[in-house]
């Protein structure tokens, strides 16, 4: 399927505010991968589909979770997490998107994991500070993006641990593993490793 009718059929998932969201997704995931080296044309399809069933209905998420094989275990967390994993199903069963990099930043774009690639990076990094973001702490974690995606990445991990925390919600586990791991791979740095 050419770009063009993946982007049709993509902005026929969603609402209009969803959709600018993730033409902002699309624009900043090109832009990181021109600054960190990374494939613009892997960032812009990944980021293009990202939130590709986020606006299902949590029955219809659901079902595609036990239906076909997904961790069970997003079923015991927060629903936000669904879609991701539902999102790289739909893209490979309704698109043949087969790309592996690609279904994996889809899948953790939202709580990232353990020896996240490049362009895991780039998707869950574009995902958190697209222009059209405004929280807390969003222009920092910008600046941040400025010079390293992993010490924008902890401080975006840092901040919706701090949220869920503060809410009294469950942590996904992937994600605390994520921001362990962009830890130690930033300590490697300064060591010169």
């Amino acid at each position: 399927m050419n770009l063009d009718k993946l982007k049709e059929a993509t902005r026929e998932q969603m609402p209009d505010k969803r959709w600018r969201h993730t033409l902002g997704v699309v624009d900043t995931a090109i832009e990181l991968a021109k600054r960190y080296g990374g494939d613009p044309a892997q960032a812009e399809l990944a980021a293009l589909l990202h939130d590709y069933s986020k606006a299902w209905a949590i029955d219809r998420m659901e079902a595609v979770i036990r239906l076909h094989g997904l961790p069970a275990e997003l079923l015991e967390h927060d629903k936000e997490l669904w879609h991701a994993h539902v999102g790289a199903w739909a893209v490979r069963t309704e698109h043949g998107i087969d790309d592996e990099e690609v279904l994996d930043a889809i899948r953790y774009h939202t709580s990232g994991r353990e020896g996240m690639t490049k362009l895991d990076k780039i998707v869950c990094l574009a995902d958190y500070i697209e222009p059209g973001r405004n929280f807390p702490g969003v222009d920092i974690i910008r600046e941040q993006a400025e010079h390293s995606m992993e010490e924008a990445l902890v401080a975006a991990f840092d901040s919706t641990i701090g949220v869920l925390i503060e809410r009294g919600k469950r942590i996904f586990p992937l994600t605390v593993l994520a921001r362990n791991d962009l830890i130690m791979q930033m300590k490697e740095k300064d060591n010169g490793g």
